[in-house]
């Protein structure tokens, strides 16, 4: 499985956003990674499914996927005006879920990719009885809520412990995503220990380099 890469506008300069994605879809990147808080389960607020719907036809121009992350309460609630906006795969936090498979159900009949995650806090036993049931699996690598942490050590051996879980059920089709303080210095390591989708924000959305430069960088780190 080729490892993508998936650009968090969370860390991009909102005042030049479209241009921006336009810029990292022209780089390279995989997906658009949109993080969405909502000031209860995080501490931060960001955005809304009016983003969502603003940069939805820059994407579908080249069929890059949207890959939306609820870090909201009730996400059940929000999850319809999201895929209406034109989310591609919906991320939904173990930890806000009431009924997990009822939400990951709700994603897929309403024609979205259900995807789950868990904070670096909480055991991946948690999520066992819905791997089959999704098409990704986000390993926070930071605490959400936060853009440019460093990245949790401990997270290596989750990642690993999680490729064994999906090995064992023949789920290997799984993407393990893996989101928080990924960098061209970390970036082998983490491959290696088993992930397929790394989400960078200030990795690729900062002052010191070029999109395009910061994307490529982190493509030669990979090989």
């Amino acid at each position: 499985m080729n490892t993508k890469i998936a650009a968090s506008i969370l860390a991009s300069d909102f005042s030049q956003l479209g241009k921006q994605v336009q810029e990292a879809i022209d780089g390279g990147v995989d997906y658009i990674h949109v993080d969405v808080m909502d000031g209860h389960f995080v501490p931060n607020l960001t955005i809304g499914p009016q983003v969502v719907k603003a940069i939805k036809p820059i994407a579908v121009q080249v069929n890059i996927p949207l890959d939306v992350h609820l870090m909201v309460e009730n996400p059940e609630r929000l999850i319809p005006s999201f895929i209406s906006a034109g989310a591609d795969i919906i991320t939904v936090h173990v930890e806000t879920c009431k009924h997990l498979h009822r939400t990951l159900q709700q994603i897929r009949e309403l024609g979205a990719k259900p995807s789950v995650t868990l904070n670096p806090g909480t055991s991946l036993t948690l999520i066992e009885e819905v791997l089959a049931d999704v098409v990704q699996v986000l390993v926070m690598s930071v605490n959400p809520g936060f853009g440019g942490q460093h990245f949790i050590p401990a997270t290596m051996d989750k990642i690993s412990r999680l490729k064994e879980m999906l090995s064992v059920r023949g789920l290997n089709h799984v993407d393990i995503e893996v989101d928080g303080g990924i960098k061209t210095q970390n970036t082998p390591e983490v491959v290696a220990a088993g992930a397929t989708v790394l989400v960078v924000g200030t990795g690729i959305f900062n002052s010191k380099s070029r999109i395009a430069e910061n994307i490529n960088n982190l493509r030669q780190a990979i090989l």
